[in-house]
This record gives C-alpha cells, sequence and structure tokens, in this order.
C-alpha cells in the first residue's frame, strides 16, 4: 500500500468512525509515524503546539468575542433592519433581506458559524410567520451565510495566510468581489423562486426616509467593517490588531452605546468564544502534526504527480482537478482541518503552474465555504437544523439548487482571476 493510500485511509476511515476531526488528524499522525518508523509521542506533540504558535492566529480568538459580543448586543439586529429598510418592500424580500444581511454582518465576524446564528435566529421565525416556505427560507439563511468566510475579515483566511507565508490583508481583499458574486447569485436564485407566487407579498413601498433613518440608528454598528477594514488597508494596524480592536469596539458599542450588552451576558460570550477558539486551535495544532508527516512521507510530491499527469501543462485544467476535489472533501471534512491539510499540499503544484498564492487561497476558501451546506458533515447545515428545527435530509433536498448556485459562483471566480486579484493589485507592496 503507498504511503498517500495509506494517508488517504487512515483519515476518512476515522473520519467515517465518526471520530471528531482534531483527534483524526491526531491519529493519522500516529498511523503514519508508525508506518514509517519514527514513532516519536514527543515529536507529535511538539508538532501540535508549533501549529498554534503564531502571532496572526491570535486573531481568531478575538473575532470569534466581536462576533458573540455582536449578536449578544444588539449589532446584529440593527444591521439586519438595514437591509430590511433596503430590500423588504419587494416580493419575497425578507429573502433578500436575509442575503443583504448575510454580507454586511460577514464584514464583521469572520465566522460562518456564528452568522447562521445571528441570522437564522433573527429572520427565520419572521419568514415563517409570514408564510414563506419553512425549507426553503432555512436553506436560503443557511445559504447566504456561507459569505461569513469570504467577505472580509475571515478566520480561513488568517489560517491560510499562516500556512502560505502570504498576506492576510490581501486575501481579505481578495475575498470581497467573490462574496459580492456569490451573494448577487444567491438573490437571483431567490427572485426565481418567489417569481408568481402568491405566498410571497410584497411587503409595503420602497421608503428612502425609512433607509437613512435605519442606517443613522445603526450607524455604530455599520462602522465596525470601516474600522476593521480602513484600520487594515491604512497601516494603523495588523489583522491580528484589527481583531482586538473590533472586540473592544463591539464592547464598548453594545455595552455603553446600545446598552444591550449586560454584565450577566458576559459569561457565556466569554464561554462560547472559548470554546469556539480551543475547536479552532486543536485542529490546526493536530493538522500541523499530520502536516509534518505528510511531508516527510512526501505525500505532497505525489498528489503533485497525479495531478499534473491529469492537467499536463494547462493551469484551466489543474484548477478543474483542484476544485473537484476541493468540492468532495467539502462534503466529508469542515473547512478548517481541510484547509490546513490541503493547503500546504496544493500550494507547491499551483506554484508549478505560476498561480498566484493570493487567488489559489481565495479560490480554495470559497469552494470549502460550499461544503459547509453540503451533507453530512456541514456545520452550518445542522446549525440551520437547531434553529428551524427541520430535519438534516429536508433541508438537504431544498438547499440543492444554491448549492449548485455555490458551484457555479467557484467557476466563475476560478476562470476569471482578476476577480480576486483586482482589488489587491490596488494595494501599494
Amino acid at each position: 500500500m503507498s504511503v498517500l493510500t495509506l494517508f488517504l485511509s487512515a483519515l476518512f476511515g476515522f473520519i467515517l468512525l465518526t471520530v471528531p476531526i482534531a483527534f483524526a488528524l491526531f491519529l493519522t499522525a500516529l498511523v503514519l509515524s508508525l508506518t514509517m518508523g519514527v514513532w516519536s509521542p514527543a515529536l507529535i506533540i511538539q508538532s501540535i503546539f508549533r501549529g498554534i504558535d503564531s502571532f496572526p492566529l491570535m486573531a481568531i480568538p478575538f473575532f470569534l468575542l466581536a462576533g458573540e459580543i455582536m449578536n449578544t448586543g444588539g449589532i446584529s439586529e440593527r444591521i439586519i433592519l438595514v437591509a430590511k429598510a433596503m430590500c423588504g418592500h419587494v416580493r419575497g424580500g425578507l429573502g433578500y433581506v436575509t442575503v443583504v444581511a448575510s454580507m454586511l454582518i460577514s464584514g464583521v465576524s469572520g465566522s460562518a458559524v456564528a452568522d447562521t446564528s445571528a441570522i437564522g435566529s433573527i429572520l427565520y421565525p419572521v419568514m415563517k410567520k409570514e408564510g414563506y416556505d419553512p425549507h426553503k427560507a432555512a436553506a436560503l439563511f443557511a445559504a447566504s451565510t456561507t459569505n461569513g468566510p469570504i467577505i472580509p475579515p475571515s478566520i480561513p483566511m488568517v489560517i491560510f495566510g499562516v500556512i502560505a507565508n502570504v498576506s492576510i490583508i490581501r486575501l481579505f481583499i481578495g475575498g470581497v468581489i467573490p462574496g459580492l458574486i456569490l451573494g448577487v447569485g444567491l438573490m437571483i436564485g431567490w427572485y426565481f423562486h418567489v417569481r408568481g407566487k402568491a405566498r410571497y407579498h410584497v411587503e409595503g413601498k420602497f421608503n428612502l426616509v425609512g433607509v437613512l433613518k435605519s442606517c443613522f440608528d445603526a450607524f455604530w454598528a455599520l462602522f465596525l467593517p470601516v474600522i476593521i477594514l480602513g484600520g487594515i488597508l491604512l497601516g494603523i494596524c495588523t489583522a491580528t490588531e484589527a481583531a482586538v480592536v473590533s472586540a473592544v469596539y463591539a464592547f464598548v458599542v453594545s455595552a455603553f452605546i446600545y446598552r444591550e450588552l449586560k454584565v450577566t451576558d458576559m459569561l457565556p460570550v466569554l464561554v462560547n468564544t472559548v470554546r469556539g477558539t480551543a475547536v479552532v486551535l486543536f485542529v490546526c495544532g493536530a493538522a500541523m502534526a499530520a502536516a509534518y508527516f505528510i511531508t516527510t512521507a512526501q505525500i505532497p510530491e505525489l498528489l503533485a504527480g497525479v495531478l499534473l499527469r491529469l492537467s499536463g501543462d494547462s493551469w484551466v485544467i489543474f484548477m478543474f482537478w483542484v476544485n473537484v476535489l476541493l468540492l468532495i472533501v467539502g462534503c466529508v471534512m469542515d473547512l478548517t482541518p481541510a484547509l490546513l491539510i490541503l493547503g500546504p499540499m496544493l500550494l507547491p503544484i499551483a506554484a508549478k503552474y505560476g498561480l498566484d498564492p493570493i487567488y489559489f487561497g481565495v479560490v480554495m476558501i470559497v469552494n470549502l465555504c460550499i461544503g459547509l451546506i453540503t451533507p453530512p458533515v456541514g456545520n452550518i447545515l445542522y446549525v440551520a437544523c437547531g434553529i428551524s428545527k427541520i430535519s438534516v435530509s429536508e433541508i438537504s433536498r431544498a438547499i440543492w439548487p444554491n448549492v449548485v448556485i455555490g458551484i457555479i459562483v467557484i467557476f466563475i471566480v476560478t476562470y476569471l482571476p482578476w476577480t480576486v486579484t483586482y482589488l489587491p493589485g490596488l494595494i501599494p507592496k
């Protein structure tokens, strides 16, 4: 059995046995170390700690904390009211509100799961009460929040920037246009769903005064993305420092301006932040341990050989097979571990084709985000099930049109590289 086959059999074998992904990665590292005859528990433990010993990764807990405070302290609700004032007057308006609100909130939290909780818990009950198809409504808010890791800030982009040693700022900016394309695609899909259906009634008329009033009421909430991206682009702070600023700003606005964040709310906010941080960092550490033995066993070279034989000299064919691989992996593995495992393996191959690592990283993240809404592992899917009280099988049937839209967006972004590289190219080096 080749080392590549052994690695895939061990990793996906543990996943199929429902072993948590971090432990599956850790056990895969043990299997590879035993097979290679370099058994050393100390080396594995050192690799785990080396995987989380990174300054940029410190952005993760602070972006998670900002997201938790935002959801608890009234910031999410005000952003949603802005979206409703802008889009709520058309047929099926709450669907468009869901997509627009997701894009706006994505500019704050950087976490798809946090966005799903915020959007779904607020808008889904309203859509259900207004007579919307509950399955389609749940599928839409789940699909729209895949924008969380694409539109900056983005926790997966922080992770990719660390493993690829590329500019996190350029990755952030590179995700803006793909995120907008995905949002527009979902709104087009929703338009065809609601067209001509009486149950999706028109909700009033557009009111410019109402839009301006809602924007004024939500000024401090809408200013948060400006602080994050403005501070980064103007060179005032790094992505990690911007994450700290966003957490402090969210706390001040929620506690002292909106006055909706109470002292008693802070314990669950901090517990959820610590829990989320621990999960992400444990996965990062376990993936680094597995990556050490993957590299030592020359698995990237073996995978490169397979892809190069399939693709020849064409980057177009290479990116096609990369997208197919990522779509399959995204169905059975969460975004972060997939990124940590496949990123170091695929980047050297992409370099052989002269592909920009910023472009390649954004394409990977957009692709793996679609896996967040596909069974059997899609995290967003399970959060949506919990909020809507609809079974996974029912939501899965309703969400497939949105998955198809996501796949179309993947190939648009892949074969129109300027959608990723144009905005980062405007930033002085």
